[in-house]
């Protein structure tokens, strides 16, 4: 029967509002199932896969692609069958915002299916580390060539302390003067004017001359170089030293001054150090200056 202009009226929609509700959520949650689809099959060819390795043996390995795509096909159909379960789940009354949660819940557990829980590693205690370092040293045939503690070193070493240990290993011990007070006062009670004073800085070449005392503390901390309170056999080694600005400053500087000769040595350890990490292995060594020990 027409209407009063003649149009027919529009048809009775004979769904269910639940159902008319689900239908059009769909195309929405269509989208969201794709996506998660997709993210699920990436995640199946890092985490399935596990390496490279395993990867390459799935490009040249008919078997191992097989089981590739049909894993990747298993998340697909999945991502199908919770899009027809979100359906279902609104036309029986569900709401849409929890049938999601509860899609979005089921594809988590299959992805996440394959993952193995990251347990962490065991740290040996000190004393599992003793028993180590004790059995390696009952090796005959263990050859350890570098001490292991060279390689922190390395990491605490400026460039300019790198130079003035090969100046140490190849030139030999250092001259090193102290300036101190004299005269009649000086014999009962010397007081130190200028301490360590070298010539090491130009003579290594150090792009950082004035942090020289700074740059032999640090070496004396990490048990390379040693100050010895003897001085060279060689008297001129020191008359250059004391003929420099900074020791004829600190002379006149009092009325009465003395100056006290000394050197700065290289330790056994920090000449194995130098010849390990810091010489040419095909240089021969053989001729280089002798060290005094350290005193006990």
């Amino acid at each position: 029967m027409s209407g009063t202009d003649g149009r027919r009226p529009a048809p009775r929609d004979p769904r269910s509002p639940a159902l008319r509700e689900a239908t059009e959520a769909l195309p929405g949650v269509a989208r969201i199932a794709a996506t998660a689809a997709a993210r699920s099959a990436a995640w199946s060819l890092g985490s399935g896969l596990r390496s490279t390795r395993l990867l390459a043996r799935a490009l040249t390995d008919r078997e191992a692609a097989d089981e590739l795509v049909q894993g990747v096909a298993e998340d697909v159909a999945e991502a199908s069958r919770t899009v027809g379960d979100v359906a279902r789940a609104v036309a029986a009354g569900v709401p849409v915002p929890k049938a999601l949660l509860d899609a979005t819940v089921s594809l988590s557990e299959v992805v996440l299916a394959d993952v193995e829980p990251q347990r962490p590693a065991h740290a040996p205690t000190l004393r599992e580390r003793g028993e180590e370092l004790l059995h390696r040293s009952r090796d005959v045939w263990q050859e350890e060539q570098a001490h292991p503690a060279y390689g922190r070193i390395l990491d605490e070493l400026a460039p300019d302390e790198a130079r003035i240990l090969l100046l140490l290993l190849r030139g030999g011990p250092q001259p090193s003067v102290d300036v101190r007070t004299g005269g009649p006062v000086g014999r009962v009670s010397s007081t130190l004017v200028a301490g360590g004073l070298t010539m090491i800085g130009g003579r290594a070449g150090l792009r950082h001359p004035e942090q020289v005392p700074a740059y032999l503390n640090n070496l004396f901390r990490l048990g390379l170089v040693w100050f010895s309170r003897d001085q060279l056999e060689d008297p001129m080694e020191y008359q250059v030293v004391e003929a420099q600005p900074d020791v004829l400053e600190a002379v006149h500087s009092v009325r009465f001054a003395k100056v006290v000769r000394r050197s700065i040595h290289l330790t056994p350890f920090g000449t194995g150090f130098c010849r390990s990490c810091l010489v040419d292995p095909e240089e021969p060594t053989g001729d280089l200056p002798t060290h005094l020990a350290p005193e006990e």
